[in-house]
């Protein structure tokens, strides 16, 4: 029962915390209603199908998510249809299931520096945070009471802090009459095939970015949770898998599945069992639920989007947070590589789009093209510093 529960919590904070997010991305490409509910299962479908495959196959509690930022980067886009969209998932998770079996690719993703990518990161959520505090010309009661019950569970439970606020948000939006319990649909959600459309200015902004903070934001701590756990994980098997289920769903709307990391953390530790060995039927449970949920997709999307928007927005915003003080604290960690993720953050967090390639692509080449710079200098200077001592 105790893997039981462990695996139900999980799931819950996965969904609750993380689908308003994975719903803003929805509308940025003017998603139809048809089209969110199918993008939502798909996600369900692939993490449920890769956590049990994963967890059964290797005997630990493989635990997969979808890409909260992953859903962030593609919701600060505009001006890209579905279509298109599909197209980049489908590369995203071509260039996952690549790095798996081609080494030299995943190494030479390593050698970003971690600054640069935290900082392309951080510019892309930093607007979704500040989105929270501008609903709140327009819904001020709703807003503050959602960020002030998020503030306090915080101060207890950082895991519920979100849960909390959508669900408080929810009931009050309830009792102030501006939303309605609308008329549920079926069960059983309708997938919807969408056709891809390959456009290169698409797949550089969306795509390439979408692996890239895919990579570094969630499979890479992921990884490091079942390290800490005990677990030796299987990565290259991990990539391909979670690669090869979000190509089988990009089709259907979803962007891509990964590894998890504060789920993971649910499942992997001594509340869990106390015997490590016998942990992995908790990674069966939680595929086993995520599977049920994406049954349920459809009536539960229906309830959350009868909220106001400014409902939506806050808990999005307040859901990425964490992530951003994250992204903030690792792209400043280090002085020297500093200016240069600061350049990086002002071109993400900018919105700036240049032949079509959205800002999170030209905020990764404004931070390397920085560094270079900086470490091109900094050893001329001290070249002719040296030829100076020398003379």
């Amino acid at each position: 029962m105790s893997q039981l529960f462990s695996a139900f919590v999980a799931a819950f904070v996965g969904f609750a915390a993380s689908v308003a997010v994975v719903l803003a991305a929805a509308e940025a490409l003017s998603a139809t209603p048809e089209q969110t509910v199918s993008w939502v299962a798909g996600l369900c479908i692939a993490k449920g199908v890769a956590a049990l495959a994963l967890s059964w196959h290797y005997r630990m509690p493989i635990i997969c998510a979808w890409s909260t930022p992953g859903a962030a980067l593609i919701a600060a886009s505009s001006g890209v249809g579905m279509n298109a969209a599909v197209g980049a998932f489908i590369v995203a998770a071509l260039l996952m299931i690549a790095t798996a079996l081609v080494k030299p690719l995943g190494q030479l993703v390593a050698r970003i520096p971690m600054p640069i990518a935290s900082a392309m990161l951080a510019g892309v959520i930093f607007r979704f945070v500040v989105a929270v505090f501008d609903e709140m010309r327009t819904a001020p009661l709703l807003v503050g009471f959602i960020v002030l019950l998020f503030l306090v569970v915080r101060g207890f439970n950082a895991f519920g802090a979100v849960i909390a606020a959508l669900i408080g948000g929810i009931i009050v939006a309830f009792a102030a009459g501006q939303a309605t319990m609308p008329v549920l649909p079926s069960f059983v959600p309708s997938l919807v095939w969408i056709t891809p459309h390959f456009e290169p200015a698409v797949i550089i902004g969306i795509g390439v970015p979408l692996y890239l903070v895919t990579m570094a934001a969630q499979n890479l701590p992921g990884f490091a949770v079942l390290r800490q756990a005990g677990y030796e994980p299987p990565t290259s098997a991990a990539l391909a898998v979670t690669g090869a289920t979000s190509l089988l769903t990009a089709p259907l709307g979803a962007h891509m599945v990964n590894m998890a990391a504060i789920s993971a953390a649910i499942c992997t530790g001594p509340d869990t069992h106390p015997d490590p060995a016998k942990r992995w039927i908790a990674g069966m449970w939680y595929g086993v639920i995520w599977c049920l949920i994406a049954l349920l997709t459809a009536p539960l999307l229906a309830i959350i989007l009868a909220m106001p928007k400014a409902l939506i927005v806050a808990v999005a915003g307040l859901g990425l947070v964490g992530s951003l003080a994250g992204s903030l604290g690792a792209a400043m960690a280090d002085e020297r590589q500093r200016f240069a993720a600061v350049m990086t953050f002002a071109v993400g967090a900018s919105g700036l789009s240049i032949f079509g390639v959205g800002a999170a692509f030209w905020a990764l080449v404004a931070g390397l093209i920085t560094l270079a710079i900086e470490r091109n200098v900094a050893h001329l200077r001290a070249g002719m510093a040296g030829g100076s001592r020398r003379a």
